[in-house]
């Protein structure tokens, strides 16, 4: 068995952009944060938008998978989502994640319902298999970092700051392909390997 999840990876400019702003959080956090706050953040070179965890899967399942999902892509287009904005979950005063994705805009239009129907292809697809399906809509969202305590001093630090506020302009997230990663938890932290990746239409 091994544990698997459904990814789009990132271009390297994008990574490199997320990780310049990641920097620039973490040095304007730096001062106000205190001892009680705990933030664990995400490495770039991690950094990737889950379609679908599939948990552990028999390696027998591997390349049926991929065939697939090879079908069902051919019948999609690529989407752009545009990477313009921070966000947190769940909500401002007490954020758990940190988040960079695109405006609620983008969210209400046809690219994301498009972005919509491929999730629920893919997991309709992964439910043909007897893999798990998942209701819960796919998220184009890429996470930064992982708020572990002190929520409320987090919160106050960044709204204070404006970063929040602010868009800003980035590489696009290119959904043009999906991969499946093997997951490996490693003291150092989990570790990803891709396994195959489909390329889209």
């Amino acid at each position: 068995m091994i544990r698997t999840f459904l990814a789009v990876e990132l271009s390297e400019p994008l990574r490199t952009h997320l990780a310049t702003i990641q920097a620039d959080l973490k040095q304007r956090m730096a001062n106000a944060l205190t001892r009680n706050v705990s933030i664990s953040w995400v490495r770039p070179a991690s950094l990737h938008v889950t379609v679908k965890f599939l948990g552990d899967i028999d390696e027998g399942l591997v390349l049926p998978l991929k065939e697939a999902i090879t079908e069902l892509l051919s019948a999609h287009r690529p989407i752009a989502v545009p990477v313009t904005r921070l966000g947190v979950f769940p909500r401002p005063q007490q954020p758990r994640v940190l988040w960079a994705g695109p405006s609620e805009q983008w969210e209400r239009g046809e690219d994301a319902a498009r972005l919509a129907a491929l999730h629920r292809a893919i997991d309709a697809c992964c439910g043909s298999l007897n893999l798990a399906t998942d209701s819960r809509p796919l998220s184009a969202h890429l996470t930064l970092a992982r708020v572990k305590a002190g929520e409320r001093v987090v919160g106050q630090v960044l709204a204070q700051s404006g970063v929040m506020d602010r868009p800003f302009t980035s590489e696009s997230l290119d959904i043009n392909a999906i991969a499946l990663m093997k997951s490996e938890l490693k003291p150092s932290g989990s570790v990803y390997t891709r396994l195959w990746d489909v390329r889209v239409g």
